[in-house]
């Protein structure tokens, strides 16, 4: 089935990928893995994240996560699995993004037919996904539905992030885009990370991200001030054209009236979940 352009893209963008990293900034989060002895906030979210697949070490996180240094994940893994197994760090992330949910949207939501039937197509949507070449999805497709609709819908917006994040590092190894190079490059849209939350939480240094920028101004793809040229513009666009063609499966199992009224339901949630401080102020920004 057709899909009107870019349709999927965006609700991807607006109703499921922000549900999903909610729990990347939920003190809820920090506080269920600061109970089984996990302190740092990095290891939290590297645990919580990478533990549908095992325990694993730097190595195998880095490849699948891709933008983060091998030196900060060398800090932490595998070291963490020591103070906590994966099956508990899986148990405490849904714990989280039970608590997170339910204090971001609010226990009406949370428990409302909207979010049942938001949920329902979320889910219906990753019939169509597949899981050859894409670690991370088949990872997390592995491990039960929940029962409550709003982890029914987290737990189905984790598997489609985690389907388009595999298409999109299949997309930037395609286009010769390197982890930092990949940030910064985002970064200069304007929808990517700051330079602040770049070194905070994927590990790399100033140094790092201005050597990333020079490869840039090479190639074209970043002008003087760092801004992108329309040659940038254009490599932006095909990332995230090729992202789109490998990842429409999800959606056009759906369908385009399923697709529109799942970024309208969702949409609605994460409209709501910003609106209640989801999300740090500063979090975007150019590098």
């Amino acid at each position: 089935m057709t899909l009107p352009p870019h349709a999927a893209r965006r609700a991807w963008h607006a109703a499921i990928n922000p549900l999903h990293a909610t729990v990347y900034f939920s003190p809820d989060t920090f506080k269920e893995f600061a109970a089984l002895g996990v302190q740092s906030t990095t290891a939290t979210n590297l645990a919580a994240r990478s533990a549908a697949m095992g325990a694993v070490g730097p190595g195998v996180v880095a490849a699948a996560f891709y933008n983060y240094s091998h030196a900060l994940l060398s800090r932490h893994l595998p070291a963490v699995w020591e103070t906590v197994t994966p099956e508990q760090a899986v148990a405490a992330r849904y714990r989280a993004a039970d608590a997170t949910l339910r204090r971001l949207l609010g226990e009406e939501a949370a428990t409302s037919a909207a979010m049942a039937e938001a949920a329902d197509l979320a889910l219906r949507a990753t019939e169509g996904c597949t899981r050859h070449a894409r670690p991370l999805y088949s990872a997390h497709a592995d491990l039960p539905v929940p029962t409550e609709p709003h982890l029914r819908l987290w737990h189905a917006a984790t598997l489609l992030r985690e389907h388009r994040g595999d298409g999109h590092v299949v997309a930037l190894l395609h286009l010769e885009l390197d982890p930092v190079e990949a940030l910064v490059s985002h970064s200069a849209t304007g929808k990517g990370m700051s330079a602040k939350w770049l070194q905070n939480t994927r590990g790399w240094t100033q140094e790092d991200l201005d050597g990333a920028k020079e490869r840039l101004r090479g190639r074209g793809v970043l002008d003087a001030d760092g801004e992108l040229t329309d040659a940038g513009r254009e490599l932006r666009e095909r990332l995230e054209a090729e992202t789109d063609r490998l990842d429409a499966a999800p959606y056009e199992h759906l369908g385009a009236e399923g697709l529109a009224r799942l970024a309208e339901l969702g949409g609605g949630f994460v409209l709501r979940a910003v609106g209640a401080g989801a999300f740090p102020a500063d979090l975007f920004g150019k590098a």
